[in-house]
């Protein structure tokens, strides 16, 4: 038998090359998600309103139904 060793062609090459990218590229992303922390949010309470809340008719809507009217 002989040792020899097949050269290596130009496709294995990049598959390679692609794998060892995608290796990286997945290492910088899991490393930057593990150490950023969540921001907590927390929703302002609202004052509750006077009349009861719900849908009142605002300038800019008053505004936009007179576009609309034929």
């Amino acid at each position: 038998m002989q040792d020899r060793q097949p050269t290596p062609s130009r496709r294995r090459f990049f598959a390679g090359a692609a794998t060892v990218g995608a290796a990286a590229a997945s290492v910088a992303v899991l490393a930057r998600m593990v150490t950023t922390p969540q921001a907590v949010v927390e929703q302002a309470q609202r004052p509750t309103p006077e009349r009861g809340g719900g849908y009142h008719e605002s300038d800019h809507v008053r505004h936009y139904y007179n576009t609309t009217r034929i």
